[in-house]
């Protein structure tokens, strides 16, 4: 049995499937359409969980607060994110208990929306192993939905205990 080499030019190679792609891209463009407007919705989606974690923390007092508002958004660091969503997450619990404190509220979790989503940054890390990581994504969309629902409760819930509590002055 002969063997056939032939001389692979890798330029040309490199050439032929730029215009395989292209070709294709041509003459179906709605997966392309398909592709950025699900990118635009992820990020407007995570934008606006950023907006509703910054928000939460906002609404504690400072004296309550573990950790400035805008800490949040260090999120967007992409290999960062990974270990800091975990920090946000307790501190984010952290301070809606002392402001639940501060304000005489019962709250009916000793650390309000940590357990949810410590399991949603749980997820995030399970990704990136390969055997679990369409179940990973699948269960973290989910808790992260949930998380992320929890905590907008919990700012409304802030919001209900502060005009029922009238702020002291100075006389």
């Amino acid at each position: 049995m002969k063997r056939v080499y032939r001389d692979l030019d890798t330029d040309s190679l490199l050439d032929f499937f730029i215009r395989q792609l292209g070709e294709n891209m041509q003459s179906h463009p709605l997966p392309t359409l398909a592709l950025i407007l699900i990118l635009w919705f992820s990020l407007l989606a995570l934008i606006l969980y950023l907006l509703a974690l910054q928000d939460a923390l906002k609404k504690c007092a400072p004296s309550s607060r573990t950790m400035k508002p805008g800490k949040v958004w260090l999120l967007l660091i992409p290999v960062f994110g990974l270990v800091w969503q975990f920090i946000v997450v307790v501190n984010i619990a952290k301070s809606l208990r002392n402001e639940f404190a501060r304000l005489g509220t019962p709250c009916r979790e000793s650390t309000p929306g940590q357990a949810i989503g410590l399991l949603w940054c749980l997820c995030n890390c399970c990704i990136l192993i390969p055997l679990l990581s369409h179940l990973a994504a699948m269960v973290g969309f989910v808790l992260w939905i949930a998380y992320w629902i929890r905590i907008v409760n919990y700012s409304r819930l802030l919001d209900a205990n502060q005009t029922k509590t009238p702020t002291s002055s100075i006389a």
